[in-house]
């Protein structure tokens, strides 16, 4: 072997050898975090989601990161599938060396990655999914949610709904995990409330597939006084279409999950409805040092205003921050202990994940819906804490699966 051809080879040996160990030193000065949700759908709602861990993630890195390291977010689409989260969770664990999990929207989606956690004994910040499993039937040591479930915006919803004088209730969800607890729990909650109450019609569109003139006319001929709707998204902007049409709200009194949020009342533009009860987030009239100071940074930051999701991703990031803090390792039995009774700051207020069934405390805005310069909006609303609204721990030892 000629002088020169030795030369050669030794210098991309050393090259290689200075790559390797310049990518293990980048490794090592940072910890990584497998972000997965369904970004290919449901954008209004994990777009904002999006920019807000973004938002959280620069302002903790800005600060110095956590434990002398920067956080890196590795994130993935799960397209709305279970078997597709799960097979990107895998990678992320395997490949990636992520040290935890975090996000998910849909509840099939979640209960798929809590079984997940579960199993590979990895910790698990669930976002947005709100069945109630996740924490209790389903619920395990490594997963914990950081939204109200359904339980609990039911419980929120069912508190107000009980001073209407209504005795004939309807309900329509769409018939999946999310919607079928948000029914069982506002029912058992109302009828404790008042007793005289009696439902007398069930619909369960398929989600996202709602024929809505077909399901009022159903709810229509149960004559109901009051109905319970859990329909978002297109579904619930052509229930609304469809029922004004039909003019099936003129005499009902509509209770309605999620519908105040703006990534499902802004898309409805004139045709809001007014005088809903429901659950959202007012960000245009919530006067809190916390909320203003959020929501400078994140008009600054992406030129827009906030959304529900933003407020839920600002506030996983800095949950695992958090956690990461007060556990001071990666070891992931260490870092579960830390969430256990982990409490913090956030733009909504205090939030702390309860070490009985792994569930924060974060509440949400209850209030009324109204038509603001050509818009939908929420008026008269209050601030409804999480801790005020969630069962027991004898109810809960009895929910949360062993």
């Amino acid at each position: 072997m000629n002088t020169k051809r030795m030369f050669t080879i030794v210098l991309m040996v050393s090259f290689a050898l200075t790559l390797g160990l310049t990518q293990f030193a980048s490794a090592a000065d940072t910890i990584k975090i497998g972000e997965i949700n369904t970004y290919s759908k449901l954008t209004n709602f994990t777009f904002p989601y999006r920019n807000g861990w973004q938002l959280a993630l620069e302002e903790i890195n800005a600060a110095g990161g956590v434990m002398g390291k920067k956080l890196e977010v590795v994130s993935r689409d799960d397209a709305g599938k279970p078997g597709t989260a799960i097979t990107v969770a895998e990678e992320m664990v395997a490949k990636d060396n992520v040290a935890l999990l975090m996000g998910s929207f849909f509840s099939h989606v979640g209960l798929a990655m809590t079984d997940f956690a579960k199993r590979n004994k990895i910790l698990y910040v669930a976002a947005e999914p709100l069945s109630d499993a996740l924490v209790w039937a389903k619920g395990n040591r490594y997963t914990f949610r950081l939204r109200p479930s359904t339980y609990m915006q039911a419980a929120m919803l069912a508190a107000e709904a009980a001073k209407n004088p209504a005795k004939r209730w309807a309900t329509i969800a769409p018939n999946y995990a999310y919607g079928k607890d948000a029914v069982k729990s506002f029912k058992k909650i109302l009828k404790a409330l008042r007793p005289d109450v009696e439902f007398v019609a069930e619909q369960w569109p398929a989600l996202f597939k709602i024929n809505a003139g077909s399901e009022i006319q159903a709810l229509a001929s149960a004559k109901p006084e009051a109905v319970y709707n859990v329909t978002f998204g297109g579904d619930l902007a052509k229930f609304v279409r469809e029922g004004a049409l039909r003019g099936f709200f003129k005499n009902v009194f509509v209770v309605s999950l999620l519908t105040g949020e703006p990534e499902y009342i802004d898309p409805l533009k004139g045709e809001a409805p007014d005088g809903w009860l429901v659950t959202g987030y007012p960000w245009y009239d919530i006067k809190t040092a916390a909320h203003d100071k959020f929501l400078v940074a994140y008009q600054k930051k992406f030129n827009d205003y906030p959304r529900t999701g933003s407020v839920v991703g600002y506030n996983t990031m800095m949950a695992v921050a958090e956690m990461l803090k007060k556990a001071g390792t990666t070891d992931t039995e260490k870092m579960v202990d830390a969430m256990e009774g982990l409490t913090y700051d956030s733009p909504t207020g205090p939030i702390h994940f309860r070490k009985i069934d792994h569930q924060s405390t974060m509440g949400a805005y209850v209030g009324l819906t109204a038509q603001r310069d050509g818009k939908g909006v929420m008026q008269d609303w209050h601030y409804a804490d999480g801790k005020d609204f969630l069962p027991g721990d004898e109810e809960v030892n009895k929910l949360r699966a062993k």
